[in-house]
Parts: structure tokens; C-alpha cells; sequence
């Protein structure tokens, strides 16, 4: 049973608003990636929900794996460190590969991160971000894929947690309080 909006939670985008948005991603990705096997890498823990729901709507031959990457801890800010807690288990070299992350905020995590991949020689590089939040942007960075733009806010639900809490809503809420 989902979690009911409190005097600390403010909804943002609905269940349906998600689920809606995620197919179109679908049919987004699949159309661009027609005729090629995709490795979609999974940011943990935050890109989890998003990755398993994006996965079921592209038709191809998908194939994933996970990394592991911190800079927030139990803070609410970025703490400007990247830290790589668990990497690939397999090889892209020439694969296509879509980094699916849950948020990027100040973009500190995917600039460490993509040129860390870039090295390992994969066929395509491209980022998937189920939320963007570009007025917290403290290095240039966009995504190639992006689910919804959100507000300069602490956000929770489907997957993005605040100290390991929240991660279960199925819904996006502003963390208030």
C-alpha cells in the first residue's frame, strides 16, 4: 500500500504521470537503438524502480548491469565526492550503453562517471535520466534522455530515497520540512 501525502511530503508527479512519460521513453529509446542490443546501466540504488519500468517498455534486446555511485550519503546536498561503490561486471567495450540514473542535480556524479566509461571504449554512451533538476547544475551536463525537469527541491519516491527513506513511493514527492 502506497504511502498517503503528509504534512512532510508534497506529491509532484503521480503514479500515472510516471508510467505515462516511461512509455514514451520506450518508444523513444527503441526507435533510436532499432536493430541494436542495449546495455542499460542501472546508477543504484535511486535507478532501480525507473530502470525495471524503462526496461519492460523498449523492444529490443536489452541486457543490464549496475554500478554503484555516492556523493550524497545521508545529506541532503551533494557532498562534491564521487564515490564508485560497486562497478560493471561486464565489459562494454563496443557495446551501447545508457547510463539510466534516477536525478541528476549538480551533475558532479555523471561528470566523474562518463568519462570514466568513455575510457572503457563502448560502441555508444548515452545518459537516461528519469528527473533533472538543471538549476542546481554545477558543471554542464545534459542528458541525452531526460524524464521530467523538477524543481529546486529534495525529492523523494520511486526510487530516490532521503537516508534510505521514501524509496518505496510509487509517486515523486517534494520532501518538505
Amino acid at each position: 500500500m502506497a504511502m498517503k501525502e503528509t504534512g512532510s511530503i508534497r506529491v509532484l508527479l503521480t503514479e500515472e504521470q510516471i508510467q505515462e512519460r516511461i512509455r514514451q521513453l520506450g518508444k523513444q529509446i527503441t526507435r533510436d537503438y532499432e536493430g541494436k542490443t542495449l546495455l542499460m546501466v542501472g546508477i543504484l540504488k535511486g535507478s532501480c524502480m525507473f530502470l525495471c519500468d524503462l526496461a519492460k517498455r523498449v523492444e529490443l534486446d536489452v541486457r543490464m548491469d549496475f554500478m554503484s555511485v555516492s556523493s550524497y550519503g545521508s545529506q541532503m546536498t551533494t557532498s562534491g565526492k564521487v564515490q564508485i561503490k560497486k562497478d560493471l561486471e561486464n565489459n562494454i567495450k563496443g557495446k551501447d550503453v545508457l547510463i539510466i540514473e534516477d536525478i541528476i542535480d549538480s551533475g558532479m556524479t555523471m561528470s566523474k562517471l562518463l568519462p570514466l566509461l568513455r575510457e572503457r571504449e563502448p560502441a555508444s554512451l548515452r545518459v537516461c535520466t528519469f528527473l533533472d533538476k538543471p538549476s542546481r547544475r554545477q558543471v554542464p551536463l545534459q542528458a541525452d534522455y531526460t524524464g521530467f525537469a523538477v524543481e529546486d527541491a529534495f525529492i523523494v519516491g520511486y526510487g530516490l530515497d532521503y537516508d534510505e527513506k521514501y524509496r518505496q513511493l510509487p509517486y515523486v514527492a517534494c520532501l518538505e520540512g
